[in-house]
């Protein structure tokens, strides 16, 4: 397992939270697990090295999603209105949202 320095966890390919599971130049997004709470940089990763599968956050709850640039944290409703981030103007994937059901309730 690996760790960025903005405490992102994975298997991870760079600092910015790009994992072997999704790893474009828009894959910069890290998601909080409803039960331990940890930011991954994607369920797959979660699943394959916690003992329990990545539970969604409710969509409401702040603080729930990161952009793995600059470390800005954003509930999932913030993060879902936008197309890069707020803080660093880095761009989001927008075909994360084909996996909104694994994040948020």
């Amino acid at each position: 397992m690996n760790i960025t320095s903005r405490g992102i966890f994975g298997k991870l390919t760079d600092d910015q939270g790009r994992c072997q599971h999704y790893h474009t130049e828009l894959d910069i997004i890290a998601n909080r697990c409803g039960q331990c709470r940890k930011l991954y940089s994607c369920y797959k990763c979660h699943d394959e090295l916690e003992d329990h599968k990545f539970l969604p956050m409710d969509s409401k709850e702040k603080d729930t999603v990161m952009c793995g640039v600059c470390g800005k944290l954003f509930s999932y409703n913030e993060y879902s209105e936008l197309e890069k981030c707020t803080n660093c103007g880095g761009k989001f994937n927008p075909r994360c949202s084909l996996h909104k059901s694994c994040y948020v309730k």
